[in-house]
């Protein structure tokens, strides 16, 4: 049978889709929109979407502080537009800022927003937040227009000059984290946050106080592979004053006199949680990458940015131009390992041979990817250069990827920091601990400045700790009032 054209493919596709898009209602609004997948294949989506989100930034385990946030999760389902939606919600191991949600009822918080956050009513009004684009399915909306969109690009897509298809392989899928809201969908969300909150209990005033802490620490998007909280979430100039607004006009209609902010109860919640970056994770010095907990070390260039991530660790120059990828794979044995990770990553193998790094057996592999570009007709190829290692019943593997024109000059740059993997032995390296948030009762009534050098915070970290309580290094704080401090 001879093949298509791409382009009648993608016509006939399109007409496919278009004959099953179909209007729904919106459980908050109560106007038709349009929508590409059902309530149930919404459901089914995000189902698929979890492992993936687990498996790409972790789970970070504190029983006490999940099943806190799962019964207030419920709890406030339960009074949404969405009332038998069941609702999941997870803590990822991750030191950035942010929250999200996925389409079918999947809420995520980091650690490093919880970290952040004072007390329960501003925790309430992030997840109340993230659960108004569930009701309101913005996340599906959002899909949905990404899905057609794909769909029109087909068949024009080549190869990356800056090879992020191979950074990106085992994070497919996660796009969807990447969206961004226009301000109606966030206007909206916050206005279902301040609603689901309220209803609840909780003071909605708290959460336009989380805002502007938010707007303070000015994150950078790029960190740690996730976007940080205020970039998925644009601040127009009155969002503060609006959500203020807006609690107040909840709390007199429900004459509400004393709603819930629980600012102790809290802290005591996330007393020892993990703060910044976690070492027993693996952590990079002077160019050397070390994992305790695995027992492994290897150095990577001088110059080059390493991002370490659960799914692997990416290493990359200035230009861009060469990228080394670090992870394990799902095989126990070396050649069946070398062999399945060729065919899922769709490569040619050039050359294979067996070899030893630092007394560990190894094989090396060379292979090529060439692509095509279906709409001019033109072809790419990237080089690639593997080790397999097999290491404490692992198998561990590098790939150094770059095109063709530029592998003569980065193979032997791969090669020498594969070369390198060796066991971890340095009890200093190994025995590394996480800084923590530790909570403690203010010694005597002064300044926070005060109060936190009593506790050993250095002049350098006194403003980073000060804004992580939310106070001014100038206010005066009473004995006995509880505050975050960091140790270990």
């Amino acid at each position: 049978m001879k093949r298509l054209n791409i382009s009648v493919k993608i016509s006939l596709l399109l007409g496919a889709i278009m004959l099953v898009i179909s209007c729904a209602i919106n459980p908050v609004t109560g106007k038709k929109q349009v929508m590409l997948m059902s309530e149930a294949q919404e459901l089914a989506l995000g189902s698929q979407y979890d492992p993936q989100v687990l498996a790409t930034f972790g789970e970070y385990k504190s029983d006490a502080l999940l099943s806190f946030i799962k019964e207030k999760t419920t709890e406030m389902g339960k009074i949404s537009h969405r009332p038998t939606l069941e609702y999941h919600i997870k803590i990822l191991d991750s030191q950035v800022v942010n929250a999200f949600a996925v389409p079918g009822g999947y809420i995520y918080l980091t650690r490093g927003i919880l970290a952040q956050l004072n007390n329960e009513a501003e925790l309430m009004g992030v997840i109340a937040h993230e659960m108004g684009h569930i009701t309101a399915r913005h996340s599906a909306s959002q899909q949905t227009k990404q899905q057609l969109g794909q769909l029109v690009l087909m068949g024009t897509m080549i190869a990356s000059e800056r090879l992020a298809q191979y950074a990106q392989y085992a994070m497919q899928g996660m796009e969807l984290l990447f969206l961004r809201f226009s301000r109606d969908d966030e206007r909206m969300a916050d206005r279902l946050g301040v609603r689901y909150s309220t209803l609840i209990g909780y003071d909605a005033h708290k959460m336009a106080d989380f805002f502007q802490v938010l707007n303070k620490m000015s994150m950078a998007e790029s960190v740690g592979g996730v976007p940080t909280f205020m970039s998925t979430h644009p601040d127009p100039g009155d969002r503060y004053n609006t959500v203020n607004q807006l609690a107040t006009w909840w709390q007199d209609s429900l004459g509400m006199t004393s709603p819930k902010v629980g600012g102790d109860s809290y802290l005591q919640l996330i007393d020892g949680i993990v703060y910044g970056e976690d070492p027993r994770q693996g952590y990079a010095e002077v160019s050397i990458f070390y994992h305790p907990t695995l027992k492994f070390k290897f150095s990577f260039p001088a110059g080059w940015k390493l991002e370490n991530t659960p799914a692997q660790i990416n290493i990359a120059p200035a230009d861009q131009k060469a990228l080394m990828i670090f992870t394990m794979a799902n095989e126990r044995v070396l050649k069946a390992a070398a062999d399945s990770t060729l065919k899922r990553l769709g490569l040619t193998l050039v050359e294979s041979n067996q070899a030893t790094v630092n007394g560990l057996p190894a094989i090396t592999t060379v292979s090529k990817q060439i692509q095509q570009d279906q709409s001019t007709g033109a072809t790419s190829t990237n080089m690639i250069f593997s080790y397999f290692i097999e290491y404490g019943g692992l198998i561990y593997v590098f790939h150094g990827v770059s095109a063709d024109t530029d592998f003569s000059t980065y193979m032997s740059q791969f090669e020498s920091s594969m070369k390198t993997f060796s066991t971890l032995t340095d009890a200093a390296k190994i025995n590394v601990k996480p800084k923590r948030i530790i909570i403690k009762k203010v010694f005597s009534t002064g300044t926070v400045s005060s109060a936190l050098a009593y506790y050993g915070i250095k002049q350098e970290q006194l403003a980073e700790v000060a804004l992580l309580n939310n106070l001014e290094l100038t206010a005066q704080v009473q004995a006995g009032k509880l505050i975050k401090v960091i140790g270990e």
